[in-house]
């Protein structure tokens, strides 16, 4: 298949390394370093490889860095059809999330312009140990307030630069400025990286019960 992005692009030179089947260092070799853009290419149907943990990077060697990094390896050159699955949402249940939430960035509260919105998993990509299967349209709203938020681009790769944080340290991210967590504390407590549970009390896996209880903590010692 040919490189299924535009020129002079970065994922377009990642693809050019990356097309000869073979594992390179994210350091010295490939230029896209956040785990998004890696997240954002599986959406697209596109099949990178695996390490025996089942994470969609490995970590090995580099003779050029002399140290252990962080590669990348595409699976095959062949694109998935099915991108949908992938990323869960279909462009109606997006619309239905958007209204849902009266199109309120979940982030400072703002209404804002259903374009400027990205429907975001509370859950971050990033700790997910399989794609998950197609959300069904007809979810409700109370199943859709606990899985999904709404965000704007920039806010969304900020939670995105938390949630990588956290995985590669084991430190929760905070709203800026604030050290609080609703349940837990600054450390990741799940049985496994793939654990929904050890990621709830963050204000980045939900902003809204966040305040909540930031409030009642606050209103309890006035």
């Amino acid at each position: 298949m040919a490189n299924p992005f535009k020129p002079n692009t970065t994922s377009y030179h990642d693809w050019e390394v990356l097309k000869d089947l073979k594992w390179h260092c994210t350091k010295c070799e490939l230029k896209s370093g956040q785990a998004k853009t890696w997240q954002v290419w599986r959406q697209r149907g596109i099949q990178l490889d695996i390490d025996e943990k089942g994470n969609f990077y490995k970590r090995i060697f580099c003779s050029t860095c002399e140290m252990v990094t962080v590669h990348r390896k595409l699976k095959s050159l062949e694109m998935l059809e099915d991108t949908k699955i992938r990323s869960g949402i279909s462009p109606y249940l997006a619309r239905k999330v958007k209204q849902v939430y009266k199109n309120e960035e979940a982030l400072f509260l703002r209404a804002m312009p259903p374009k400027e919105l990205e429907v975001d998993h509370k859950f971050p990509q990033v700790r997910w140990c399989k794609d998950e299967k197609e959300n069904k349209i007809t979810m409700s709203e109370d199943e859709i307030k606990q899985k999904f938020i709404l965000l704007t681009r920039s806010n969304n790769l900020l939670k995105s630069r938390y949630c990588e944080r956290c995985v590669k340290t084991g430190k929760r991210g905070h709203f800026p400025g604030i050290y609080f967590w609703y349940k837990g504390d600054e450390n990741w407590r799940g049985k496994n990286r793939c654990d929904e549970q050890g990621c709830v009390g963050c204000f980045w896996y939900d902003p809204y019960i966040w305040r909540e209880e930031l409030n009642k903590l606050v209103n309890n010692n006035i």
